[in-house]
């Protein structure tokens, strides 16, 4: 298959997944963002539209990418059918995304067949694996351009050379990865912030495509970052969320510095709220259960993947660790964080899942209680282990088995919610709520969504909200007086 999208691509840089499943030891190169004078007006008088899937990383890569196409000259359409420039910057770990991003394309196709002048390109994870760039290349070559996540700073050159050539230009790091520092970044918001912190994962577990598309573990070096988050203290910022594919392996990469240390340097810049996603159970030491604990601004909210309650889908998965040593875990978050809130994610119908492994993991939740989960069926990801393995659990037996288990979620999360009603909470309001325009939405310190009655002047504070109606998903309050 290499061989022959080698030779469709001309001479193209296309993705390897040979090269992507590659480990060294080799250190980590960092380099500096910089926008070479002659990519800076090309975007003068059009306009641009990002379009983001997935995870809290994209949205991340999405406010770069927002920043650089600014330098460029180009400003942001209020909708995608206004635009001159359209990117769709993908995800890839469930087919459901997959189908998402080429549905939009034929979508997309439609529009430029009026207006042809309009430039079209995907990138993020998508963008990484070999079988989408064939297909690209095979029956989308109406694009314009293709990066990976791996080149996001050379965003400007591979856009004018689109511009320029009016042909597709695809350019796909193959690579473990390097840091790059100094990105420009246009937030979404002005109170809460995404800080990268690591970048990639070397977990491989057997389903996941992600240490494909985003290389190796490496962690940023605590002073950029730290540096980060002072200035965002500074510009008024109320929260910032540390991120990482597999966030609590900050540091392993470093010697003698890891994400206990790193917590307890930023809460200590005073920033009232510090959040950090997402968790592999494997890297969750001690320290960084009593880092948590101790300081008062880092918020009592926790994201830990079950993923299966059965030790021998666990096994299957390559996620190293065991539902006793699982529930250990959980057991000292919940005995030594007050008032933490817990959630997680879960697959049911892993290849090879017996009705009793599904029960383990529904005993799991029945311990655990969680706040709330995110449940998925198994979807297999091209080119990653578990995609090869004998699956003969019939479509309507996942059906019922993620049915099964999302009515559990649901009771515990609506019986965790119940704990909040008449209690006073302090809510960081965020934006006019989706629910009702007179009302305004934000989150407690355990992430809960509240929708409050109050003024929309109070955007961006930190308020004493009183749990007035408790729901399954979301809880209403009004404004202490």
């Amino acid at each position: 298959m290499l061989s022959s999208l080698r030779e469709m691509s001309d001479k193209m840089l296309v993705p390897d997944s040979t090269l992507e499943r590659k480990r060294t030891r080799n250190l980590v190169n960092i380099r500096k963002y910089n926008i070479d004078d002659e990519y800076k007006n090309i975007g003068k008088g059009k306009s641009y539209f990002v379009k983001t899937y997935g995870c809290q990383m994209n949205v991340h890569d999405s406010e770069n990418i927002k920043a650089i196409l600014e330098e460029m000259g180009f400003n942001e359409a209020s909708d995608m059918e206004k635009a001159d420039l359209i990117l769709l910057n993908t995800c890839a770990i469930r087919e459901n995304a997959h189908n998402k991003v080429f549905g939009m394309l034929g979508r997309i196709k439609h529009m430029k067949a009026s207006r042809p002048d309009i430039k079209v390109g995907i990138c993020g994870c998508m963008a990484q694996e070999e079988g989408v760039v064939s297909e690209i290349l095979s029956h989308y070559r109406w694009l314009d351009l293709v990066f990976g996540t791996h080149n996001i700073d050379r965003l400007p050159a591979v856009l004018y050379k689109a511009l320029n050539n009016k042909k597709l230009e695809v350019e796909v790091y193959s690579c473990e990865g390097d840091l790059i520092e100094d990105m420009p970044v246009k937030r979404d918001s002005k109170y809460k912030a995404w800080v990268n912190i690591m970048y990639g994962c070397d977990k491989f577990c057997t389903y996941c495509i992600v240490p494909f598309t985003r290389g190796k573990q490496r962690s940023r070096r605590p002073h950029d970052i730290l540096s980060e988050v002072k200035k965002l203290k500074e510009d008024g910022y109320q929260e910032v969320t540390l991120l990482g594919q597999n966030v609590n392996a900050y540091g392993k990469d470093l010697g003698n510095y890891d994400m206990s240390n790193l917590l307890e340097d930023v809460a200590k810049i005073g920033i009232p709220r510090v959040r950090f996603v997402t968790s592999h159970p494997w890297d969750f030491t001690d320290e960084m259960v009593d880092i948590i604990a101790k300081y008062d601004n880092i918020m009592p909210y926790i994201h830990l993947p079950l993923q299966s309650g059965s030790d021998r889908v666990l096994k299957l998965m390559g996620r190293r660790y065991t539902k006793e040593s699982y529930l250990k875990l959980f057991d000292r978050i919940k005995n030594t964080v007050p008032n933490v809130s817990i959630t997680t994610d879960i697959i049911v119908g892993f290849p090879g899942e017996t009705l009793e492994d599904f029960e383990d993991t529904l005993d799991v939740v029945r311990h655990c209680e969680y706040d709330s989960a995110f449940t998925f069926i198994f979807s297999p990801r091209e080119g990653t282990p578990a995609a090869k393995m004998k699956d003969e659990i019939s479509l309507k037996e996942k059906e019922d088995r993620l049915h099964r288990l999302n009515d559990l979620i649901n009771k515990y999360s609506n019986k965790s919610n119940q704990k909040y009603l008449n209690k006073v909470v302090p809510v960081l309001l965020e934006e006019v709520s989706l629910k009702n325009d007179d009302m305004v939405m934000g989150y407690t310190e355990t992430m809960k969504l509240v929708n409050v009655k109050a003024s929309k002047d109070l955007i961006g504070k930190i308020v004493n909200v009183k749990i007035t109606d408790v729901k399954t998903w979301s809880m209403d309050g009004a404004i202490c007086e």
